[in-house]
This record gives C-alpha cells, sequence and structure tokens, in this order.
C-alpha cells in the first residue's frame, strides 16, 4: 500500500525550532485563522466559548457582552486558555496552538486600549450587521496576551522537528530556546 506521507511514521523527533522561527510560524497561524475556543473558569465551572479574535503579535483579542458568561468567569479568574487551530484534514495538516494568558478587560478610557483598538477589524461585523461604520463598538475589549503557547504542527516532522514546540514570551529576545515536548 502507498503511503502519502511517510515521515508521518515511527517516532517523531526532538528537535526543537529556534524561538525567532516558532514565533513566525505561530503568527502565520494567528494570522491565518479568525476562530479560537476560549476556556475560562468560573464559579459555575470551566466553559469553553467559540469566539472570533483578532491579534497584534501574540495578543489575542475580542470584545464581549459585559454581562456574559465568559465575561464573568474571566472577572472571577482571569487565567485563561484560548485554542487556535487549522481545519483537519489528515495527521500531516495538523496545526493549532494553546494560548495561555491572563485576560484584562480595556474600556476606551484604558491608556491601553488605544494601542490594541487599530488591530481590531469591527468594521466587517458592523457590516455585515447592516450596522453604521460611524459607530464603532462600545463594549469591552479583551486582550489575552500570551505567556506561553503550545504550538502543534505534524509538517515540522517532515524538516527533522518535533511536532509540538513550546513557546514563552520573552525567550525569542533572551536567545533561549524552549521546550519541544508536551506543555499543555
Amino acid at each position: 500500500m502507498a503511503v502519502t506521507n511517510p515521515w508521518l511514521s515511527g517516532p517523531a523527533p526532538k528537535q526543537k525550532l529556534d524561538p525567532e522561527r516558532l514565533g513566525e510560524r505561530i503568527l502565520n497561524l494567528l494570522s491565518s485563522q479568525n476562530m479560537c475556543v476560549l476556556a475560562t473558569s468560573g464559579p459555575d465551572g470551566p466553559l469553553a466559548t467559540p469566539v472570533r479574535y483578532y491579534h497584534l503579535d501574540f495578543a489575542l483579542m475580542f470584545t464581549a457582552s459585559a454581562v456574559s458568561p465568559k465575561m464573568r468567569n474571566i472577572a472571577a479568574e482571569p487565567r485563561v486558555s484560548i485554542g487556535v487551530f487549522a481545519p483537519l484534514v489528515g495527521q500531516a495538516s495538523s496545526r493549532g496552538a494553546q494560548v495561555f494568558g491572563r485576560a484584562r478587560v480595556l474600556a476606551r478610557e484604558d491608556a491601553e486600549f488605544a494601542h490594541y483598538w487599530p488591530a481590531f477589524r469591527w468594521q466587517s461585523d458592523h457590516v455585515e450587521r447592516s450596522l453604521s461604520l460611524d459607530d464603532p463598538p462600545g463594549g469591552p475589549l479583551v486582550v489575552v496576551e500570551a505567556e506561553r503557547i503550545v504550538y502543534t504542527e505534524h509538517w515540522l516532522r517532515r524538516e527533522g522537528f518535533a511536532p509540538r514546540q513550546v513557546w514563552k514570551r520573552g525567550a525569542a529576545e533572551a536567545g533561549e530556546t524552549v521546550s519541544a515536548g508536551h506543555g499543555g
């Protein structure tokens, strides 16, 4: 029987990508998708919510009603996990990221709001809903700066790299290498 991707068989390589190259692959994934699953935890337990996101470098952001269950959970426990993944056709196409960080809820008057807001593409949502482009959303902006990302891409095996890589904030700037093992 012909094997489509023989490099997928056998033990996975363990070699780590350098932090800069890993960061580029993660940014490519974040830029090519727009939906994620936000995992929060609160008084009623865990909650996994599909969310449309935008990103600015390694920060993911979204808006939500201030009284939604996810916002109540974030108020109770700001540590969150976000799953971003590309469509799966087969093992060779497996590509995704688990993003770990703290959610910050920013109002328009917060100093950091102006840094993130230009990267938030609210206009397409307004057009789809027949809302005026002269009236941007007023709800809070939720920003999650990634502290750690567990990135999985099985195509890396073809190049001799471990399919699971761990990115940590500051590693690329410091020239550190990070674990290629299980992280999440």
